[in-house]
């Protein structure tokens, strides 16, 4: 057996099992729920929201901002 052709079959393996491996742990992953809508507050929902906006200015380009 060549050296290339060993060398291309071990890469080969490798690739297949890191697939795997993330395969398996995308199938088997239990997220927990994310609870939004337990607050009576709209402003619990824009609790991660930024102070200022991300967005360049331009024409109609409009960043909502809680002011409270």
């Amino acid at each position: 057996m060549k050296f290339e052709t060993m060398v291309l079959r071990s890469l080969f393996v490798a690739c297949v099992l890191v697939c795997g491996l993330i395969l398996a742990g995308m199938i088997t992953a239990k997220p927990t729920p994310v609870q939004l809508a337990n607050s009576n507050r709209v402003s619990a929902l824009f609790a991660s929201a930024p102070a200022t906006c991300a967005l360049p200015v331009a024409g109609e380009i409009a960043c909502i901002r809680i002011v409270g």
